[in-house]
C-alpha cells in the first residue's frame, strides 16, 4: 500500500499546493452568494460556491490521502503532529460554541425589560425538549457507540465490522440532519424575532452544520475503510474523525440539556 521513501528527518514538508488560496476563493464566492441570496437576491452564485468547495475539498483530500497512504509521507512523529493538530483544533470549536452558550445565559440569566423581564421571553413557545429534540440525543449517542465499534473492529483488524460501524454511524448522521430540518420547519418563531430565536438558530444551526461536516468526513473514511486504506496502525484520517464525531455528540448534550430542556421550561428569572 506504501510506497517505500527515505527521508533525512522524520518529518512531512509538504509540496507548495494550490488547494488553499483556490479553496479561499471558492469559499468566499459560496459566502458572498449566501448573502446575495438571503437579502432577495439570485441564488446561483451560492451554488457555483458551493460546487466549487466541493472541488476543491475533493481534490485537496486526495492529495492528502496519496501522501499519508501511498507515499508513506506520515510515520509516526508525523501522526503525533497531526493528532496535535486536531487536538487544537477541537480546543478552538469549544470556544466557538463557548461564545453562542455565553450569549444565551447572559440573556436567560438577566433577561432584560425589553424581554419582558423572563425567559424565554414573551410569546416565545419552545420546543418540547422531549419530542424531535430528545430523538436527536438519542440518534447521536447512537452513532457515538457505532463510531466507537468501528475504531475498535479496525484496531481488532476486523475489517467487516469497520464498515458496517462507519455506515451505520454515516446513516445516523443523515438521520439527525434530517430531523433537524424538519424541525426547523415546524418552529414557531423566526430567526429575527428576538433574542432567544437568534440564539437557538445560530447555536442549533452551527452545531447542525458540524454534524454535516462530520457527516462528510465520517463517508470519505467509509469509501477509505471499503478500498483498504486503513491498517491498525496506520489509520489517523478514522481516528481524527471519531474524534470530532464525539464532540459534535458532546456539545449537543450541552444544547439540549440548556437550550431545549432547561430553557424550553422556562425557568422565569426576574430582571
Amino acid at each position: 500500500m506504501k510506497s517505500e521513501t527515505h527521508h533525512k528527518h522524520p518529518y512531512h514538508l509538504v509540496d507548495p499546493s494550490p488547494w488553499p488560496i483556490f479553496g479561499a476563493i471558492a469559499a468566499g464566492i459560496l459566502f458572498s452568494g449566501a448573502v446575495i441570496w438571503m437579502h432577495g437576491g439570485t441564488f446561483w452564485l451560492m451554488v457555483l460556491g458551493v460546487i466549487g468547495v466541493l472541488a476543491i475539498m475533493y481534490v485537496w483530500w486526495h492529495d492528502v490521502i496519496n501522501e499519508a497512504t501511498f507515499q508513506g509521507h506520515h510515520n509516526r512523529v508525523v501522526q503525533i503532529g497531526l493528532r496535535y493538530g486536531m487536538a487544537l483544533f477541537i480546543a478552538s470549536e469549544v470556544m466557538f460554541f463557548s461564545a453562542f452558550f455565553w450569549a444565551y445565559f447572559s440573556a436567560a440569566l438577566f433577561p432584560t425589560e425589553a424581554m419582558g423581564g423572563v425567559w424565554p421571553p414573551k410569546g416565545i413557545h419552545p420546543f418540547d425538549p422531549f419530542d424531535v429534540p430528545f430523538l436527536n440525543t438519542l440518534v447521536l449517542l447512537l452513532s457515538g457507540a457505532t463510531v466507537t465499534w468501528a475504531h475498535h473492529s479496525l484496531l481488532e483488524n476486523n475489517r467487516r465490522d469497520l464498515i458496517r460501524g462507519l455506515a451505520v454511524t454515516v446513516a445516523l448522521g443523515l438521520c439527525f440532519t434530517s430531523l433537524q430540518a424538519y424541525e426547523y420547519s415546524h418552529a414557531a418563531f423566526g430567526f429575527t424575532q428576538g433574542m432567544y430565536p437568534s440564539v437557538f438558530f445560530m447555536a442549533t444551526g452551527f452545531h447542525g452544520f458540524h454534524v454535516i461536516i462530520g457527516t462528510c468526513f465520517l463517508a470519505v473514511c467509509l469509501v477509505r475503510a471499503i478500498k483498504g486504506h486503513f491498517t491498525p496502525d496506520h489509520h489517523f484520517g478514522l481516528e481524527a474523525a471519531a474524534w470530532y464525531w464525539h464532540f459534535v455528540d458532546v456539545v449537543w448534550l450541552f444544547l439540549f440539556t440548556c437550550v431545549y430542556w432547561w430553557g424550553g421550561y422556562g425557568a422565569t428569572y426576574a430582571g
